[in-house]
């Protein structure tokens, strides 16, 4: 059973005071209006000064709004820029005292500043993309305790610039489009649980506290998109071979005591390059994805160098799949199923095969709420008992569920998510809770506040990790 329990409580106020004004007191208000040719009793302008004193007021075009036009800015048709800054801050509330030398973890463990710039550009049927992030992370400064974190942590952690999505876009024929650059690519109908969501890494440095679609990292690919009736067919060669970003070791978020043996990734190459293809049809009422891909696994395995060095690779595997949507009414029942080829392990030679299928069920019934559930269990076959030790950490079956619950209040201005994700019944294998609440200051400044409830379990990367519940707060800017 979970350890916490969390209370979450609103008030909003709104006072309007309106005052009512008599008849006879509007009169004397307005006394002096009704007159013809004046101005509170002030004569009839005769020698034109009147005439000058008021000059200007009925044009048209005014001084005020000629400077106001010249200080607008004005961008190009072809041209559109969008972005936000932010002010994010999370602060720890259930870690004990470190040891001597160790980084103490209590009170503010981000303040962040973080903004993101996206240009669009537009010439005829063709687009492109380009954006880029950038955050830099004062709370280590101001806890005097830079020189308690790795070199490796530091640069995670306290400043990044990033290159985003980055692409052109177009139609090459009539039924075939053409997309080149760093993209995003969404696969499968979940929202929680990655099954078939499998074509894009995620940021998962800081877990729990956002959703799956503000963790994917862009890819550079290549993408034709052929549509013939109710149908798309979408082929993809994947150039860039980019994996998950983890919590790194001397952080609060990572597991163990020990540095990770070093990692080598696939290099850019002809023979690294991936592959993989998606068949989608969309229905009446349904819809149906068919997916292959030729993909580096998503977790690194343990080899040895020819001196016996320990060190992390990653090989590739195949996968197929297949996910759908069906509607009915107020209710949508999604489902996915994933099947994996040549899975690789540290703690054996032989290469493993793995069924991945999820089920989900939403529902929308009620007035501004939605209330989804999730679950997925992943079998890994002829499962061998020493799998489940060293860096390997996996159990034949792993099950996840996953509970939403999302409401607007106020005239779609607060937006009140709670998020329930547990391995195992209860967290017993780890897991997490979000209560977050948004607020639309106005049409551009949005106020976040919540908490983030964890649980220790044996799902690679939730050992240890129960002591982290934080609280959240953001004010965001968009432009």
């Amino acid at each position: 059973m979970s350890k916490n329990m969390f209370s979450l409580t609103l008030f909003c106020c709104l006072s309007i005071s309106i005052t009512y004004v008599g008849a006879d007191e509007l009169d004397t208000l307005l006394s002096g209006f009704d007159e013809e040719g004046s101005v509170k009793n002030i004569p009839a302008d005769e020698d034109g000064e009147l005439d000058g004193l008021l000059e200007g007021f009925s044009d048209e075009s005014s001084i005020l709004e000629d400077s106001r036009e010249e200080d607008a800015p004005h961008l190009p048709a072809w041209l559109a820029l969008t972005g936000s800054v932010s002010l994010q801050t999370t602060v720890n509330f259930a870690h004990n005292a470190p040891k001597s030398g160790e980084p103490d973890y209590r009170g503010l463990s981000a303040f962040r500043g973080h903004g993101e710039l996206i240009g669009d550009v537009s010439f005829g049927d063709w687009k492109s993309r380009i954006g880029g992030t950038a955050f830099y992370d004062a709370a280590y400064e101001l806890n005097g305790q830079e020189g308690l974190y790795t070199a490796e942590y530091l640069n995670e952690y306290v400043e990044e610039i990033e290159l985003n999505e980055a692409y052109l876009q177009g139609p090459i024929s009539e039924k075939v489009d053409l997309k080149f650059g760093r993209q995003i690519v969404v696969w499968g109908k979940s929202d929680n649980i990655r099954v078939t969501d499998i074509l894009n890494p995620l940021d998962l440095r800081y877990p729990g506290m956002l959703d799956i679609r503000y963790l994917r990292l862009p890819v550079t690919m290549t993408k034709l998109d052929y549509f013939w009736s109710q149908w798309n067919i979408s082929a993809m060669l994947i150039h860039e071979p980019r994996f998950n970003r983890y919590t790194v070791y001397n952080g609060e978020f990572y597991p163990g005591s020990q540095p990770p043996p070093p990692v080598e990734e696939p290099e850019w190459s002809w023979d690294n390059q991936q592959i993989a293809v998606s068949i989608n049809g969309i229905f009446s009422g349904w819809d149906l994805s068919l997916y292959g891909a030729s993909v580096f696994q998503e977790n690194a395995h343990l080899e040895f160098s020819p001196n016996n060095m320990p060190y992390r690779t990653y090989d590739r595997v195949a996968m197929i799949g297949t996910a759908a949507n069906i509607a009915l009414g107020n209710w949508l029942i999604k489902g996915e199923g994933a099947f994996w080829e040549g899975l690789k392990y540290s703690n054996t030679s032989d290469e493993k095969s793995r069924f991945d299928i999820l089920g989900g069920i939403e529902y929308a019934g009620f007035s501004d709420t939605t209330i989804s559930f999730e679950l997925a269990n992943r079998h890994i076959f002829d499962f061998e008992p020493f799998l489940e030790g060293g860096s390997d950490n996996q159990k034949q079956d792993w099950m996840q569920y996953a509970l939403r619950f999302v409401r607007d209040f106020n005239n779609d201005t607060i937006h009140l998510t709670i998020l329930i994700s547990s391995y195992a019944i209860f967290a017993a294998d780890g897991g997490f809770e979000r209560f977050q609440l948004e607020y639309d200051l106005t049409d551009d400044i949005t106020l976040t506040g919540g908490v983030v409830f964890y649980e220790t379990g044996d799902y690679p990367g939730f050992q240890d990790i129960g002591d982290n519940d934080r609280l959240l707060f953001e004010i965001e800017y968009r432009f």
